[in-house]
């Protein structure tokens, strides 16, 4: 006997409403549109930014709207691309970098600006060199308690001036951003025994922080995270020392 024949006539599968489907049909197009629509906006936004930030240093005559009845948005980003590729050519001859030193000697001579451009610079010498100083690594650090798990972004060890005030340790800098926005976050040195280095990239955990959690990476990835946090548990509870007995 059949399944359809052992069913009696009061068992029908009951079918989704029309209500139903218009609702499953209307997240199904949210979940395609809405990624797309988000990718749009944020690009018409950096381009309509950059294009109002620069425009007011091209001449009018230079301008493609003033010649034509609309305004052609990316003419601004296209001249900042240009204008900063001409400026790293320029940097690398010689001319240019004297130059260059002349203006940076000139704002280290300025005792208010000349902190925030030394910090300016080396942010972004950071980001956007391929040194081991950039994020690079990330790793599982056992924070804000005992038992719960942060992703953390790993850069270099600290400078001689830190580590030698620092207890007897290797230690390596981590900063750990916050959800749902990582342009904030925590700072510190910790020990180099208590990360949990992972194998997943640094979009992947930016992918898993800006989430909420909600986007994990690929199921290999995820089971290698709760087996290293096993491990990580395992290795704490192996440090703590062992009960003495009593008399």
């Amino acid at each position: 006997m059949t399944d359809s024949d052992s069913r009696t006539p009061g068992s029908a599968v009951k079918q989704p409403g029309a209500m139903s489907r218009i609702r499953n049909y209307f997240l199904t197009g949210l979940i395609v549109a809405g990624p797309v629509a988000v990718t749009l906006w944020l690009i018409w936004w950096f381009v309509t930014w950059v294009d109002n930030l620069v425009r007011p240093f091209i001449p009018s005559v230079y301008r493609p709207e003033t010649y034509l009845p609309i305004q052609i948005p990316g003419t601004g980003l296209i001249t900042a691309f240009f204008a900063l590729t001409l400026l790293g050519f320029l940097t690398a001859n010689l001319i240019g970098r004297k130059l260059v030193d002349f203006g940076e000697s000139l704002l280290n001579r300025m005792p208010i600006v000349r902190p925030i451009y030394r910090t300016a610079k080396q942010i972004f010498q950071t980001l956007f060199s391929k040194s081991e100083s950039s994020f690079r690594r990330v790793g599982l650090v056992e924070f804000p308690s005992p038992g719960m798990w942060s992703l953390v972004f790993l850069t270099q060890a600290p400078n001689a001036q830190i580590s030698d005030r620092l207890p007897d340790t290797d230690y390596v800098s981590a900063f750990m951003p916050c959800t749902p926005n990582p342009t904030t976050g925590f700072f510190f040195y910790v020990p180099k025994r208590d990360v949990i280095d992972l194998d997943i990239t640094v979009e992947q955990a930016m992918t898993v922080i800006m989430s909420a959690g909600i986007v994990q990476p690929g199921g290999d990835s995820s089971g290698k995270l709760a087996a290293l946090a096993e491990t990580a548990r395992a290795a704490q509870a192996a440090r703590q020392p062992a009960p003495t007995a009593v008399e």
